[in-house]
């Protein structure tokens, strides 16, 4: 059986009638998760906005398939159904909906109230659940509300857009320990149905979540490929000018 869950195949995209990706190419295999490098405006979210299928985000050239099918010309809904999930760098604030009620619609039907209750206590937030969605909530509150969402739905592709941004040191623990329940990283990789794609600018949540394969993009293209933990400590240590360099 082909274990490819995501195949991007020469992809340019443009929002707004400015090119911002140029021919990327990408395979995540299931029960992998890879990880994405780059600095400020690399074009980094809109790979991932573009994955999910955002109508703002217009391919040009090439092609993006979810488990042998192609998705290119999808509308998100039908993406999300097919089993891609997404958590936004920042979500947006909803107000006159509860934070019970959009995790209960994630659930799709899959669960009651318990299952609610027993997802808002692993995000450590039990008393969140009557609250409108993001308001008044912190940072790190606000990513752990859609670490309970994206758990609620359970998607086989997981695109996670900086899920460390805004969240203290204690609550990074906690949302490592999100990933890793949502990948499945207590079952060997043989034996996962989900794979994950998760944008880190500073890298920190490699320190609890696992990856194989980790990418440097910078302008818009992928200038480097190969282990997460080695491209993070050359960003740190000599800055992307060296990730530059090794591509030339």
């Amino acid at each position: 059986m082909d274990n490819v869950v995501l195949n991007i195949n020469q992809l340019t995209v443009a929002v707004e009638g400015k090119e911002i990706l140029h021919d990327v190419n990408m395979e995540i295999r299931r029960g992998e998760t890879h990880a994405l490098f780059g600095p400020n405006g690399s074009g980094k979210s809109t790979l991932l906005m573009a994955i999910m299928g955002f109508p703002r985000y217009q391919i040009i050239k090439g092609n993006i398939t979810f488990k042998g099918k192609d998705i290119t010309n999808l509308p998100l809904d039908e993406r999300a159904l097919l089993g891609i999930g997404m958590s936004f760098q920042r979500p947006p604030v909803v107000r006159g909906v509860k934070t019970r009620d959009i995790v209960a619609a994630c659930l799709k039907g899959r669960g009651s109230g318990e299952i609610v209750g027993q997802l808002a206590g692993k995000a450590n937030l039990t008393d969140f659940l009557d609250r409108e969605i993001n308001y008044g909530f912190s940072g790190g509150e606000v990513k752990r509300s859609e670490m309970m969402q994206l758990l609620a739905q359970n998607p086989e592709l997981s695109l996670l857009d900086e899920p460390e941004s805004g969240v203290d040191l204690i609550n990074v623990v906690l949302m490592g320990q999100l990933i890793n329940k949502l990948l499945e990283k207590s079952h060997r990789i043989r034996n996962r149905r989900h794979a994950g794609l998760i944008i880190t600018h500073t890298g920190h949540i490699l320190d609890y979540v696992n990856a194989r394969t980790g990418y440097v993009m910078i302008g818009g293209r992928i200038i480097g490929e190969g282990n997460p933990r080695e491209i993070l400590a050359t960003i740190k240590e000599k800055g992307y000018k060296e990730c530059i360099k090794c591509a030339k």
